[in-house]
């Protein structure tokens, strides 16, 4: 029986963590990718993205609970222009992360993939002009087996 929610079948916290953790080695060493991060980033990056993604799969809400919200996260990523090859990259990024922590079912593969490649280019891309655009009351978008949940 498949487990209910992504976070789960995953494989739970632990998991989630060793994924952002490969999505971040992979992206540190993509040129164009890197660049987003050569401002620097919050020491514990990878466990906030983490959290974020668990929450964002059927987790806890470890990240609204600690880190913040939606809209802090939208903020982050937003007044950047549009940079649909970076983006395109970290998608690619995130497939083969799949691949470094061993992720072998293809419908959960799949719908990772969907997810992230959502997150990417609409979620994070929706103000690419100026951050203040970023509205306060954002929610961590919810995914599940059939896609974004509204």
């Amino acid at each position: 029986m498949r487990d209910t929610t992504l976070f789960g079948a995953l494989g739970g916290a632990e998991r989630v963590l060793r994924l952002a953790h490969a999505w971040h080695q992979r992206v540190m060493a993509d040129e164009v990718v890197a660049h987003a991060f050569s401002h620097g980033f919050h020491p514990q990056h990878t466990e906030r993205l983490a959290a974020y993604w668990g929450e964002a799969w059927g987790g806890p809400a470890i990240y609204s609970q600690r880190y913040g919200s939606e809209s802090s996260v939208v903020r982050m990523h937003s007044g950047n222009g549009p940079h649909e090859e970076m983006d395109r990259r970290a998608i690619a990024c995130f497939d083969r992360a799949l691949d470094d922590v061993g992720l072998a079912d293809p419908a959960l593969h799949a719908v990772l993939h969907d997810y992230f490649a959502w997150a990417t280019t609409h979620s994070m891309a929706a103000y690419p002009e100026s951050a203040d655009e970023v509205p306060v009351d954002l929610h961590i978008p919810h995914w599940s087996w059939d896609g974004l949940h509204r």
